[in-house]
Order: structure tokens, then sequence, then C-alpha cells
């Protein structure tokens, strides 16, 4: 039996969104078309679908540790998020690739402690040393303000990483496919990007959900009906 939690919010799931959306699980069962990827981290706390309101079929997600992206090779290795991110766009043609990153992440903390492995096989922090080159970059430190400008850095260094696929660079280069760079206050609620020209993250600003002239528009629609 699946955990108490799950069947209940199965049920719901029924009920409400499926129940509401059942025309577009149908037309989605024939085949994905998402137009965008996201490499996310596998913390609990930062889904992409809840963050950015998607709905099925929108956004196809790998997530791994720290949101990571390991450089482009063919060794005889497992590759989960390069099979991934080969899928995405050969297969599926995604027109988008966001790497998004988090606040209080703890793969990023786990690389910046060296603390004793978890398991014999150590496999944390093998793949966590993927963010050496972040770290080269923005020098030694320690505290809150270091991790989290590591964690930026994670994020900027996972983008060039995807920059050394080939089936990546060509279609970036070709203007077909666009890389971004996000960051998620799970506190705060802030979404952060990065701007590709100086590297800032800059806050996403909220708009307002109707503009005064946008209300204006609206009364001086509905005043003739």
């Amino acid at each position: 039996m699946l955990p108490h939690t799950l069947t209940e919010g199965y049920r719901a799931f029924l009920d409400d969104r499926f129940a509401r959306e059942r025309g577009r699980y149908e037309s989605l069962a024939e085949g994905q078309s998402p137009e965008i990827m996201v490499i996310s981290c596998c913390d609990s706390r930062v889904s992409p679908e809840v963050i950015f309101d998607a709905r099925p079929g929108e956004l196809f997600v790998v997530r791994n540790v720290a949101n990571l992206v390991p450089p482009f090779e063919t060794g005889g290795e497992y590759h989960g998020t390069s099979a991934a991110l080969e899928y995405a766009v050969q297969a599926l043609k995604v027109k988008h690739i966001v790497v998004l990153g988090h606040a209080r992440c703890g793969g990023v903390r786990a690389f910046a402690d060296s603390a004793a492995p978890l398991s014999p096989g150590d496999f944390i922090g093998r793949w966590v040393s993927l963010i050496a080159p972040a770290a080269e970059r923005i020098g030694s430190g320690d505290g809150p303000d270091y991790l989290e400008q590591l964690e930026y850095a994670t994020v900027a260094n996972s983008l060039k990483n995807l920059m050394t696929f080939p089936c990546v660079r060509i279609l970036v280069e070709k203007g077909r496919l666009q890389l971004h760079g996000a960051h998620f206050g799970i506190a705060t609620g802030e979404l952060r990007v990065r701007d590709p020209e100086t590297g800032v993250f800059q806050p996403v600003v909220p708009e307002a959900s109707a503009s005064p002239t946008r209300l204006i528009r609206c009364q001086e629609a509905g005043a003739g009906g």
C-alpha cells in the first residue's frame, strides 16, 4: 500500500484537477511537446511545476542534487541528467532550458562543508564535486553569504557545462535554443533570473494583476453591455 498521504492526495487530484483538465490529459496521452526544460534540485521544497504554476505537459523537468549539469563526455558511466538533456533537445526540441537553483541548498552546503560521507560509496560527495569550478571562481569563504554566492555560481557553472554539449551549443548559436539561470528563495518566494550579459541575478518584479489602464478599459468595455 502507498503511504496514506499519497493515497489521499491522489483521490483529491482525481476529484479536482483531473476532473477539470481531463481533456488536456487525454490529449497528452497522445504525446508531449513542452517548449521548456527545467533542471532543478531534488529538494522537496522546490517544485518547478508549483513555482511556475505550470499545467500538465508544459515543463520537461529533470531533478538532481544541487541542480547540476555535468560536462559533456561519453565515458562508460551512467548519465541520467545528460540523457534527459539529450531527449529534451533532440527529441522534444525544447526552445528553452532553465537551470533553477535555490536558497539553502543542501547539495551546495555538502560541498562547502566537506562533511564525512553518508555512505561508503559517497555518491553525494562525488556528484557535488562538479561544484568545484564554481567554488574556484568565487574564492574561499564561509557563512550564509558565501553559500548563497556559491548557489548562484553553481547555476552559472551548469549553464557553462550545457554549452559543452554539441547538440546544445549548435542550437544556441543558431538562435533556436535559449539558456536561462534562475534562483528561488524558499522563505521569501523571490525568483531571481541571471542576466546573461552581466551574470547578475536580478529579482523578477511581480506585475499587478490588473493595471489601472487595464481596469479602465475593462470598465469601458462593460459599460455598454
